[in-house]
This record gives C-alpha cells, structure tokens and sequence, in this order.
C-alpha cells in the first residue's frame, strides 16, 4: 500500500530531514511538498506507528484524507500475543522489520528468539514480564492483537464483600500498603495473625479472578473455608485444582505441586496471584508458577519470609518485595497476640553418648578442618569425598544429639508438668521415631507425615476441644496444618534454623480468653552446637529476627 502525504508549510531544515526518516521525498508540486510512506525506513531509524502517526497529523496537510489507509497500513505491522500453554509463555509474532528494531528493547526483559516464518519472526517472553512489554508495544504501537484477552483484566462479575469480619488497623494498614505497592508485594506477619484475612480483603479489594497456591492440601481446604466463611462469594466461585479434584472458578486454590505441574493451563485464566507460605516459592521448582504466572496482581504471605540461604531476594523480582511486617512482640504489646516467654532449658549427654558425639567430631575436624558449613555443603555439591563423608557424619551427629535420652526424659518432664497445670500442650520434634516414643511415653496424640488424614482429623478435633492435652508432632506441624490453640511448646528436636523456631512459637500464640501467656521451652544439649545456635538467637531478639533483614 503506497501512501502519499503533503506538506503545505515551510519546514525547516530539521523538520525536512526528520521527514526523510519516515519517508521519501517525491518533490514540489501546486506549493506543497510531496513524500512517500516508508515504514520499511522508519523502522530501521528508529520510528514505530505512534511516532509515524504523530509526524503525520503534525505536518501533512492531507492527514484526514490518508488517516484510514495510514491506520490500515500501521495495523499490518502490530504484534500479536499468544499463549503457549505446552511451554507456559506468551509468543510474539512480529514483522521481521519490527524485530530488528525492537531487539535490543526485547532483550533487557530476556525475550527468546523463537524462530521465523516468512516475512515474521516469533519471540517468547516470560509470563511474569509480559505486562511490561506489552505496555511498551502498546506505547509504540497503534494496535497490539490479543485475540486470548491474556492482557484484559478478568473480573469476577459480581460484587465481592466481607462478613462476619472486621479487619484490625494493622490488617487494614498492611492492605493499603499493598494497594500502594501497585497491587504487588509479600505481607510478614507471625502465625496467628490472620494473613489470609487480609488476602481475602485483596480479593474483595480487586474483585478480580484469583489463583491463591497453598503449602499443603490442608491449606487448600482452610483457604476455602476461610472465603466462604468470611465473603459473600458463593460456593460455585470457588474451585480447588489438586489430586483428583481438578475444577477451575474464578478463585481456584491449588497446591505448590499442582500449581508447579499446571501453571499452563492455569495462568490466561487469572489476573491476581496469592501465594501463602511464600517462603517456599525460591525452590526451583515452585519459582516456576511465578515466572509463568500472568497475574499482574500478586501476594505473597508468610511468617518468616528471610531465608537463611538468601534466597529471599529472588522473591522480590517475582512479587514486589516486603511491604508489611510486624514482629510477634509487636503484635502481643497490641493486643492481637498472647504474650510469651521463651525458657532454655539445658541437659547433658550421658557418658556413653557424650563419647560417641566427640568421636564423631573428631572425624568430622579430620575431614574438612576450619571450613565453614556452608564450604562443606558446596564441595559435597561438587562431587569431593571427603566433603561428601563429612556431612555423612554431620547428619549423624545432629541426629545423636536430637535423640539424646536427656532431651527425651527432660521432654516427659515438662509435658507431664504442665499438663498436671492443666495446660496444652505441644512436643516439636524433628524425628518420627522420636515422637512415636514421646507419645507412647504421655499417652499423647500423635501427628507426623505418616499419619493417615482421617486420624488426623480426630486428633487434630480431640485435640481442640479437650481442656488440657498433650499433642506431639514431627515438621508436619511446622506449617501446612492448623492446629488448634495451646499454650505451651517443648522443642525437643528440630534445624536449628530461626524460622522454624518462629514457626513453631507462632503455633502457640493466638490470644486466650484469659490473657495468660504462653511459654515455649527450647531444650538444649550443653556444650554442643545447640548451645551456640540458643546463644545466637538471644543476642538477637525475636523481633530482630525481621529488623536486621528487612531494613
């Protein structure tokens, strides 16, 4: 198609030659200036339809004449979006004069060439950067064809409200700080807290097509329950999409698992993405539903969102880094939480375990001398035997010391005490055969991995309704499970890490009718790394745990 314009003014030397970047001069005639179209040439100096377009209703004095053909002409060159769902990515088809003018722009958000065909060239693009770049087409462009509306913001049709809940300022506070955030960020706040009830504010908030990941299948059911309990969105809205329930709704719930296998199918469908116990989500694997996810809106939830290996950083990219947080501290000074106490409580290994643990040290200091764990871990990684043989004793040293017959003993000790209170109360341990032992020992409840859901459940309901218990429980109560309110924890065994630490003090502090504070014991073994690791985390107070990271 071959468009003509003319220019009846005078131009000036730089307005001529910023003409001849978009066209050809054909010469004088009836007093006007003469030219030709040259898409092909604007391109290649830098030019797209909405700087042609401009040009032209600037200078051509017959712009209304050729308006519609210049529009028809500049709609030949528009992108076209697509979805590839077998690869979880947008495809780009674009004129090949488009591609090498756009190049260098596409590659700053890590664009792939995808081949060619004709006269067109396919570029892919990560699903959590096509806003941007389809912002930027849209800004260079007349027209961007997304005949899939993967751009279209998907509401939910219907008015969303909450009920039978009234958000706390600091709720209210964390969503307006999400709100300012541009709909995006990740919200730290203790267990117990009520993060989802924020989220479920988000949901309300935006009235948009939800996809919320949950830790477990548990979770998924909880969330489920939450939004049918706390809005007036009706049962039909709200799918769950794991296992064999497999039902797309407006929100639909699923697991990081699920979410990892069917984030293809699952992205073009939602415009806000809510991801609980965000934690998680730096694992490779899990990082995946991020990167491929569509939704400009995104949430992420978690107690203890700092990881020791920081990893955490890669979060921000992903979901507009931390925009609240407060410490559990903060939160029982307010009201919100139980006021707690932490006691260390110290034992020793016996003789016979006392020598087999500097045994073990003494060959583990014979293999990797000074080095630091973290240069053990990566020569092991590497391949090195004797950084391989090292952690082999690392392992079981810390499983020596977590089984410790003093830790155990201590453990009946302090349960059978408070329970005698009247207290509830619950055991954390790393190991299952340590805490099928606990258990038998109190005639207590029981959790783990390993246990059957609908002896779960009956646990879990004795459990909540009984006025005094003991519940002993391996990592599966770490996260992924709501266990009802108790007021006093026995760590017996667990990674020495602080998150799990907060994690297992967070199961303890949902405020009392009574006001009665809750009390975490930490049992430690004397003169062994635990003790380090207890002296570490009292030179930092709790609620330094987030400060020093996030400020």
């Amino acid at each position: 198609m071959t468009i003509l314009f003319r220019v009846r003014r005078w131009l000036e030397e730089d307005e001529f030659k910023e003409l001849l970047n978009i066209a050809d001069y054909l010469g004088y005639e009836n007093n006007e200036k003469v030219f030709r179209l040259n898409i092909d040439k604007a391109y290649r100096n830098g030019y797209f339809p909405a700087d042609v377009k401009s040009l032209l209703s600037k200078y051509a004095s017959n712009y209304n004449e050729i308006v519609k053909s210049l529009e028809k002409l500049l709609n030949t060159y528009k992108p076209v979006f697509e979805w590839v769902q077998s690869k979880g990515v947008i495809r780009v088809a674009l004129l090949k004069q488009v591609y090498w003018a756009i190049k260098e722009q596409l590659k700053r958000y890590n664009a792939r060439y995808g081949g060619s065909l004709d006269d067109r060239v396919f570029v892919e693009i990560m699903p959590y950067q096509a806003f941007e770049i389809y912002r930027i087409f849209k800004e260079l462009f007349i027209e961007v064809e997304d005949p899939e509306n993967l751009f279209s913001e998907k509401s939910l049709m219907f008015k969303p409200e909450l009920k039978d809940v009234e958000l706390r300022p600091y709720q209210v506070e964390a969503l307006k700080n999400w709100v300012e955030n541009g709909y995006r960020g990740i919200i730290a706040l203790p267990t117990g807290s009520g993060k989802s009830i924020i989220a479920i504010a988000g949901i309300v908030k935006t009235a948009v097509r939800t996809l919320i990941i949950a830790y477990t299948k548990e979770h998924v059911l909880q969330w489920r329950n939450f939004i049918l309990k706390y809005t007036n969105i009706p049962p039909h809205m709200v799918g769950v999409f794991y296992s064999e329930e497999k039902r797309l709704a407006p929100i639909t719930i699923t697991t990081y698992q699920s979410g990892f296998r069917n984030i293809g199918l699952l992205s073009p469908y939602f415009t806000m993405l809510i991801v609980d116990e965000v934690h998680h989500l730096p694992a490779e694997k899990f990082r995946y539903i991020a990167l491929h996810s569509l939704a400009t809106y995104r949430m992420g939830l978690s107690a203890t969102p700092i990881r020791e290996d920081g990893k955490h950083e890669e979060l921000f990219p992903l979901l507009g880094g931390i925009v609240y947080y407060k410490s559990p501290s903060e939160l029982a000074e307010m009201g919100y939480l139980a006021p707690y106490r932490v006691v260390t409580v110290k034992v020793k290994l016996t003789p016979q375990e006392e020598k087999v643990y500097r045994e073990l040290r003494r060959k583990y200091k014979e293999l990797v001398g000074d080095k630091k764990f973290e240069e053990v871990l990566e020569l092991a990684r590497r391949g090195d035997p004797r950084a391989i043989e090292a952690l082999k004793i690392h392992g079981e040293m810390r499983a020596l010391l977590a089984r410790s017959t003093s830790k155990i003993e201590k453990a009946v000790e302090l349960a059978k005490s408070e329970f005698e209170k009247g207290g509830k109360v619950i055991i954390f341990t790393q190991y299952v055969d340590q805490a099928v032992e606990l258990a038998k020992r109190l005639g207590a409840l029981l959790l783990t991995g390993e246990t059957p859901d609908d002896v779960r459940r009956r646990a879990l309901d004795e459990f909540k309704s009984s006025k005094r218990g003991i519940l002993v429980v391996t990592t599966v109560g770490d996260e992924g499970i709501d266990i009802p309110d108790a007021n006093v924890g026995i760590i017996v065994s667990g990674t020495g890490s602080r998150r799990q630490f907060i994690q297992r003090l967070g199961r303890l502090l949902r405020p009392k009718p009574d006001r009665s504070e809750a009390v975490l014991y930490e049992i430690i073994l004397e003169k062994t790394v635990e003790e380090y690791q207890a002296a570490k985390r009292k030179r930092v107070e709790l609620e330094e745990f987030f400060k020093e990271d996030l400020e």
